[in-house]
């Protein structure tokens, strides 16, 4: 098992060391070195390889025009009946070009998804999911929001309709092992794509989900989808990686990738952070009900901040916004 970079993320003055994948906020100099579960040793960025340094510290190219030098919020916007926080709210067009308006207050990109991928839900058809996504994508488009937009989706066909009445990149919470197809559109239109790590679909993801280290399986995952997309001609800056917590993973799973997320900076791309409203946040909270967890998720979405997540997903868009200002203002880089 080959060893893993953990930098230690570091804000606020003094700015010392290297900057964190970039940031304008983030610095460290120190690592953790990790082979499996042991944690090797902790050493200093100076006694880091130039190449380890680099894949560590250097700015992530942008995705969608966006620059990867601070935390970009994307808004989750369900145009399904059955989501597990959302579900039905905006799955009339009026609705959901009332609502991409309202978050395009707030956000840098909308993702906008027919299909739900909560645990225990069936596959959506073909022809139901382009229905629901592309038509929604066009509304928006048509109302003059120029946002630009996600779609979220594990199928070829209804990537490339949301691409012809839109969309702006693919997000693909099977990493192309629902349909290998997705990635040659990606490949053809050269659009940015978000890889995340599920284990199984989720119609049994969270049956008894095991692993030999939750840590190391994600990211040797990851590192093996990133190779097949790149292989199929994907370009390496137009990726994005995703841990994909809940996605068949018990509570102390998605607590112990949480705890060590900068561990996916040693990949060398962006990092997208979809933890909005999901059980674990209400089973720790003690909160049943989904839009109950919106405290919740913003304590974990800061804490994605703060280990240099480029990208978080979410539903609150307007408090999220409101808190990563805050967050900033108390850390912010003092020359």
């Amino acid at each position: 098992m080959i060893a893993r970079l953990q930098p230690i993320p570091r804000s606020g003055a003094p700015f010392e060391g290297r900057s964190l994948a970039g940031s304008t906020d983030l610095w460290f100099d120190e690592v953790f070195v990790r082979c499996g579960k042991a944690l090797v040793t902790r050493k200093p960025l100076a006694e880091c390889s130039s190449e380890e340094q680099s894949r560590l510290s250097l700015p992530r190219a942008p995705i969608c025009d966006l620059v990867m030098d601070r935390p970009r919020i994307m808004g989750v916007l369900n145009v399904t009946p059955d989501s597990f926080s959302d579900g039905g709210d905006h799955s009339t067009l009026a609705a959901a070009v009332t609502r991409a308006r309202q978050m395009a207050q707030d956000v840098d990109l909308l993702d906008i998804g027919g299909e739900s991928t909560r645990p225990g839900a069936d596959e959506v058809p073909e022809d139901d999911e382009i229905r629901r996504t592309s038509n929604a994508i066009a509304a928006i488009r048509d109302a003059g929001i120029s946002t630009p937009i996600s779609i979220d989706t594990r199928k070829a066909r209804v990537a490339e309709a949301a691409l012809d009445a839109g969309a702006n990149m693919v997000n693909d919470v099977a990493a192309f092992t629902f349909d290998p197809e997705l990635a040659d559109l990606v490949a053809e239109r050269d659009v940015p794509v978000c890889l995340m790590h599920a284990q199984g679909r989720p119609d049994t993801m969270q049956t008894d989900p095991r692993y030999n280290d939750v840590l190391f399986d994600v990211m040797d995952f990851l590192e093996e989808r990133i190779t097949y997309a790149t292989n199929c001609g994907i370009a390496r800056e137009r990726i994005v990686t995703d841990p994909g917590i809940g996605f068949g993973k018990t509570l102390e799973h998605n607590v112990t990738l949480l705890r060590n997320l900068s561990l996916l900076h040693d990949l060398g791309l962006p990092i997208l952070l979809g933890v909005s409203r999901k059980r674990f946040i209400g089973t720790i909270g003690q909160a049943a009900e989904a839009k109950d967890r919106v405290a919740g998720s913003l304590a974990i979405a800061l804490h994605g901040v703060q280990n240099g997540a480029q990208i978080l997903r979410v539903h609150d868009t307007y408090e999220t916004r409101q808190a990563i200002r805050l967050q900033q203002a108390m850390t912010k880089r003092e020359n």
